[in-house]
């Protein structure tokens, strides 16, 4: 059997690492590693990174890996992610969670429709900065009540400049990748998922919210594991 290759996980927007800990649990066997997007790190909103902060540190923890690596990104974090890993050849797959599979030229707000949900919270929008409304709904709407307040009161304030920068460039076009829907999602519309899986070689459809690594983490990790070992075992 081929040795597995590493599993890099990149966080959405509003979150932080710590949001991986059920599914990193699931794979204590593996080498995992997480990424944290300067985007919604633990700053002052002045502070927060842009998608191109985002997507130097993702490529910076790839590049330190030294080795085969799968990248699984979740909703927001897709697009540093496709941003980050064009021309990278250690990457052997691209896994898009919920996620925001853009393409060269396109934002995550052009995609949305120009102007943001009524869930991103626009109040600090002069600060530079959205504060989520709602999460529990959007995020975490398969999860227990108390579990998903409790999710929720995790997030943080999340850069404005991340949500309105184009990708330069877009490496699915040359890197294998699956898209895995949430049938449940409730923060990245149906048709949304469905338009943007198309960009994938493979699609994948989970009876869930936006977060499954929190509501089935197991479940989760066997897919991952399954994509860990198609990325193995390729030519």
């Amino acid at each position: 059997m081929p040795k597995l290759p590493t599993l890099v996980l990149v966080h959405g927007a509003w979150h932080r690492v710590s949001m991986w800990k059920k599914l990193r649990d699931e794979l204590s066997d593996l080498d995992v590693r997480t990424v944290q997007n300067p985007s919604s790190a633990h700053v002052r909103p002045a502070e927060l990174g842009d998608l191109y902060d985002d997507a130097n540190a993702i490529r910076a923890a790839v590049e330190s890996v030294g080795g085969p690596v799968v990248v699984a990104a979740h909703s927001y974090g897709g697009a540093p992610t496709t941003q980050a890993l064009a021309g990278l050849n250690a990457v052997k797959r691209l896994v898009y969670l919920n996620a925001f599979m853009l393409d060269i030229g396109e934002s995550i707000l052009g995609v949305v429709g120009g102007t943001p949900p009524d869930f991103w919270g626009t109040e600090h929008l002069a600060d530079g900065y959205y504060d989520v409304l709602r999460a529990e709904y959007h995020f975490y709407n398969d999860l227990d009540p108390r579990a998903a307040s409790e999710a929720a009161a995790a997030l943080g304030p999340h850069s404005v400049a991340s949500m309105n920068q184009s990708l330069t460039q877009a490496a699915w076009h040359a890197i294998p990748s699956t898209y895995v829907i949430g049938e449940k999602d409730a923060a990245i519309p149906g048709e949304a998922g469905a338009f943007l899986s198309q960009r994938a070689q493979r699609v994948v459809r989970m009876d869930t919210g936006h977060s499954p690594f929190l509501v089935r983490p197991a479940e989760t990790a066997a897919l991952l594991r399954a994509e860990l070992n198609i990325a193995a075992h390729a030519k």
